[in-house]
C-alpha cells in the first residue's frame, strides 16, 4: 500500500522512552517528525488487555504503532485495534533482539522467517486502510552478508509492504543484551544503500547510530528517511532545525523556556487525569542538554518529582534553561 505519509524524519520505537508524554514533548519542538509509539506485544493487547499502552494524544499526528508479535490472527485483531484508536500507520517489529522477545517469537529471530513475515504482513494489510511498515536488522547471528537481507527483503515486499525501515546492525540474538545490540555490532550503512539501489521502489528509512542532522543530510542522498533514536531522546530540542534546515520552514519553536512551559502545562492537565508525574518529567532531562546549568536543572526536575511541586519550582526550571 503506497502512503502519502512524511517519512522523511523519524523518531524510533525506545522501550521506556516514547511513551505518549516523551511524543507530546517531541511534537511541541518539531511539526514534522514522525513518531512511533513504543513496542507494544500483541499478548499484552489481546490477553492483558493493556488498551491504556495504546493511548496517545491528537496533537501527535503523524503517529505510527509499533507491534511485537508472529500469530497472524493477534496480529490482525491488533491491527484493526491500532486503526480504530485512530493510529496513522501500523509498524511490524522485526528488529528487537532481547530474550523476552525471542521467547515470544517476534522480533529480530522472525529474521529467519521471512515467508512467516511477509504472510503476517499481508494479512495485517488486508485487515486496515492506513499504511502497514516493517522494521528490521541486516541479519542476525552469523547471517551476516548482504546477501541474506537481499533474500528476506525479496520474499518479504511480496507481502505488498513497501516501507522498510532498517536499523543498520546485526542483531546478536545469543550473548548481547539489547543495549549492547545497539552499539557493539558494527554499523554498514552501505548495505542499506544498496537496498534502495536495488528496490527503487521501497521506501527505505535507515536507522541507528545517527547523531545529528548533519549525518542525516548526507544519509537522505542516498536513502527516503532517517530514523533517528537516542540522540532525539537525549536531545530533543536539535529536532527544531529539521524544519528550516530540510524542509525551508520557519521552525515555529522559538526557545526551550517556551518548550519547557507548553510541556509543564500540559504535564498538570495529565496528572489530573491520573498519570505519573515522575515518568511525565523525565523526558524532560534532555531538554537542558548542551546548557550552562544543565546539570541543575535536572537536579531541580528530580526535587520537583520527590515533592509533587511543578507550580512552585516552574519559574525556578526556567531560569535554569539557558536558551
Amino acid at each position: 500500500m503506497s502512503s502519502l505519509l512524511d517519512r522523511k524524519f523519524c523518531v524510533a520505537p525506545m522501550m521506556q522512552y516514547t511513551d505518549m508524554h516523551d511524543r507530546y514533548l517531541l511534537r511541541l519542538i518539531s511539526k514534522k517528525i514522525f513518531l512511533y509509539t513504543e513496542m507494544i506485544s500483541t499478548g499484552s493487547l489481546i490477553y492483558g488487555k493493556c488498551y491504556d499502552q495504546l493511548e496517545f494524544n491528537n496533537e501527535e499526528h503523524p503517529v505510527g504503532v509499533q507491534l511485537g508479535g508472529s500469530d497472524i490472527n493477534d496480529l490482525i485483531e491488533c491491527s484493526k485495534k491500532c486503526e480504530q484508536y485512530g493510529y496513522d500507520e501500523i509498524n511490524l517489529n522485526v528488529g528487537c533482539p532481547s530474550d523476552r522477545v525471542q521467547k515470544g517469537k517476534f522480533g529480530a529471530c522472525l529474521m529467519l522467517e521471512p515467508h512467516l513475515v511477509s504472510e503476517c504482513l499481508s494479512n495485517m494489510q488486508n485487515a486496515v486502510k492506513i499504511p502497514v511498515s516493517i522494521k528490521c536488522r541486516l541479519g542476525i547471528d552469523n547471517h551476516e552478508s548482504y546477501e541474506f537481507l537481499h533474500n528476506f527483503i525479496s520474499i518479504v515486499k511480496n507481502s505488498g509492504t513497501n516501507i522498510f525501515i532498517i536499523h543498520a546492525r546485526n542483531g546478536i540474538l545469543n550473548g548481547l543484551s539489547p543495549r549492547q545490540n545497539r552499539n557493539i555490532p558494527p554499523l554498514k550503512y552501505e548495505y542499506v544503500y544498496k537496498l534502495k539501489k536495488d528496490f527503487p521502489e521501497l521506501e527505505i528509512i535507515i536507522n541507528g547510530g545517527i547523531k545529528n542532522l548533519d549525518d542525516s543530510k548526507n544519509h537522505l542522498d542516498k536513502v527516503d528517511g532517517v530514523m533517528i533514536g537516542r540522540a532525539a531522546y537525549d536531545n530533543p530540542f536539535m529536532l527544531k532545525d529539521i524544519e528550516p534546515m530540510f524542509y525551508d520552514i520557519k521552525s515555529q519553536t522559538n526557545s526551550k523556556k517556551e518548550i519547557l512551559n507548553l510541556y509543564l502545562e500540559y504535564v498538570e492537565e495529565k496528572i489530573d487525569q491520573g498519570h505519573n508525574l515522575s515518568r511525565m518529567m523525565k523526558h524532560l532531562f534532555g531538554l537542558s542538554r548542551g546548557d550552562k546549568y544543565a546539570k541543575s536543572f535536572r537536579i531541580k526536575i528530580l526535587e520537583i518529582i520527590k515533592n509533587n511541586s511543578i507550580k512552585e519550582h516552574k519559574k525556578e526550571l526556567e531560569e535554569l534553561l539557558v536558551y
